[in-house]
């Protein structure tokens, strides 16, 4: 098998089960095309993954933009289709299902059982990106900071944005 089609199946299989959003399997994408086979540098995909989370549109960006940087255009090609296909026909399928019996015990059951899960998946993957930078204290101080302000207060994430922007601006990140 090529390493094009061996990219386009894993990320195809991984994006098949990203219950909660792509931030869930971010992690295995990250050790697949970093660790595993040294496609991309933990630089190079924490940088990608912040511009395209930066970026107007679906959160999703940010893995084409991986395609891209470890097989140039088909690899971006491969990536968005492994991204969208499976999505889109979950999607369907759960609408379908849902508009049925949407208060049903099966229903309830699965929504509460996977809330959980998409939780521990986006706490992996924040875990992630902030392990893998190349971050001093300061960095470490700023994320939490972050993050409290995010947890405890109703202030405008762009606002945040902007500040760790300027921050890494003036090298106090």
């Amino acid at each position: 098998m090529s390493d094009l089609a061996a990219f386009f199946l894993h990320f195809l299989m991984l994006c098949s089960m990203a219950i909660g959003g792509l931030s869930v399997v971010m992690p295995d994408m990250y050790r697949y095309v970093v660790d595993e086979r040294g496609l991309v540098s933990a630089r190079q995909f924490a940088d990608v993954y912040a511009l395209g989370q930066a970026a107007p549109g679906p959160n999703a960006l940010w893995v084409p933009l991986v395609g891209l940087q470890a097989a140039g255009w088909p690899g971006a090609i491969a990536a968005t289709i492994a991204v969208f296909l499976p999505a889109t026909a979950f999607s369907l399928f759960v609408m379908s299902l849902h508009a049925r019996a949407e208060n049903s015990r099966l229903a309830l059951a699965i929504r509460r059982g996977l809330a959980p899960v998409a939780l521990g998946f986006m706490f992996a993957s924040g875990w992630l990106l902030l392990s893998s930078g190349q971050h001093g204290w300061r960095g470490y101080v700023l994320a939490f900071a972050a993050a409290l302000a995010v947890l405890f207060t109703r202030l405008n994430p762009l606002i945040l944005l902007a500040a760790g922007a300027a921050a890494g601006i003036f090298g106090l990140a």
